[in-house]
């Protein structure tokens, strides 16, 4: 039976693995986490967000960080500190406004045709992850800022997106907890959200049960190929310092799903995956009273403005996310990036946050903002990583297209 490595279970490696297997693959799932979707698949801002796939290389977004640049509570935060791998980062980013228009299409087609292959998922094996089929809608505080989403909504639109504008009275129609003063908004009907743990580790286990091989704490050391496989080369996290000596394992092929790991894995392969690792932050709101869950919105929402985005999950939480931070590696949680989200909470819903989780994750973040799925310069070498803010969104349709391009260059046997 061909055996294919899958390295990373977040949600782009446990949907790959599923893929595979459903294909006939043998496979088997390394992370150098104890469980699966313990780090950026952990507590991201739930929404499956076609209406969310506007790629941000766009000249106002440039010109609005550069005003962020001083504000610890910016919804951007740059740190300046010189690092190559960052500002040669962004100086692709910025050159990558020319595509602009067509990326933000492709991402929206692609997001669109990502929802069916999760919600078949999560049917065929039952598994339960809060979704909420309600629709996203995006406000607006300004005529300008409205104005300026409307072009971006012709994007979305010609990609094949049923989203429609609605006046300052139907926002409060559609989510009648939501308080504050707005010019106008988006309402996107066909969008949704869920709680992207549980659905990972509701997979993962689907795949337990088909065959897979998981190996946790697993920290990859080298990947080597050949002409009929591949050798990858690991040590047991736990026991590293200890004197223990590589584990291997051998297989015909290889699919790179690390996130912001997946540039040096690249590296080792003789492949330029540009990969920043771009920080997002959440709170989870424990709904433990009921005046809290009667307050709290059930609609999901994006706050144009504070780049802000929440999730209902379930009758007893309420997810609140945002900020981009450009720090390196760093997996720090900052009060300083935190409080904005709460006090946006105590804004706009009347919840009580004395139960407030914070969560901080890492983005990986090509500079087009478009994954890279395919084939690597090497045989029997597949990537499945870079999905940005949208790898939640993306999962499902790069998850087939990865199990595609392997189907062809490696059938199953």
């Amino acid at each position: 039976m061909t055996h294919i490595v899958v390295i990373g279970a977040g949600i782009t490696g446990v949907t790959t693995s599923y893929k595979l297997l459903q294909q006939g693959y043998r496979v088997s799932l390394l992370d150098r986490q104890c469980y699966p979707a313990m780090d950026t698949s952990f507590a991201n801002g739930g929404q499956l967000s076609a209406s969310n796939a506007e790629v941000w290389n766009h000249p106002s977004t440039i010109f609005q960080g550069i005003k962020w640049l001083f504000r610890n509570d910016a919804p951007l935060l740059f740190n300046l500190k010189p690092s190559w791998h960052k500002y040669s980062w962004m100086a692709e980013f910025v050159w990558q406004t020319r595509a602009y228009r067509a990326n933000t299409i492709e991402t929206t087609r692609l997001a669109i045709a990502a929802r069916e292959h999760l919600f078949e998922m999560a049917q065929k094996e039952n598994i339960d992850f809060d979704l909420e089929k309600r629709g996203i809608l995006h406000v607006y505080y300004s005529a300008k800022e409205f104005e300026q989403a409307v072009k971006a909504n012709a994007l979305l639109q010609e990609a094949g997106l049923e989203r429609y504008a609605v006046s300052s009275e139907e926002i409060r129609d559609i989510e009648p907890t939501l308080q504050g003063r707005y010019h106008a908004g988006f309402y996107t009907p066909s969008d949704c959200t869920g709680d992207i743990h549980k659905f990972t580790s509701g997979l993962a286990q689907a795949c337990l049960a088909q065959g897979l091989q998981l190996i946790c704490n697993a920290e990859i050391r080298e990947i080597k190929t050949e002409n009929n496989g591949v050798r990858i080369y690991w040590e047991d996290c736990d026991a590293r310092h200890d004197g223990h000596q590589s584990n291997v394992v051998e297989a015909d092929a290889v699919v790179i799903c690390a996130g912001s790991g997946s540039r040096a894995l690249a590296r080792q392969l003789g492949d330029r995956i540009n990969i920043y690792p771009v920080k997002g932050y959440s709170i989870t709101v424990n709904l433990n009273d009921a005046e809290s869950q009667e307050a709290a919105p059930w609609v999901s929402l994006l706050d144009e403005s504070a780049k802000i985005v929440t999730s209902r999950l379930g009758k007893n939480r309420f997810r609140v996310a945002g900020t981009a931070e450009l720090n390196g590696m760093n997996r720090d949680i900052r009060n300083d990036r935190i409080q904005p989200l709460i006090n946006w909470t105590r804004r706009h819903f009347d919840i009580n946050t004395r139960s407030v989780v914070p969560w901080a994750g890492l983005r990986p973040m090509t500079p087009n903002m478009m994954p890279r799925v395919g084939p690597g310069s090497r045989p029997r070498v597949f990537y499945n990583t870079g999905h940005g803010h949208l790898g939640w969104t993306l999962s499902g349709i790069t998850a087939q297209m990865a199990c595609d391009a392997i189907t062809q260059a490696v059938p199953p046997r």
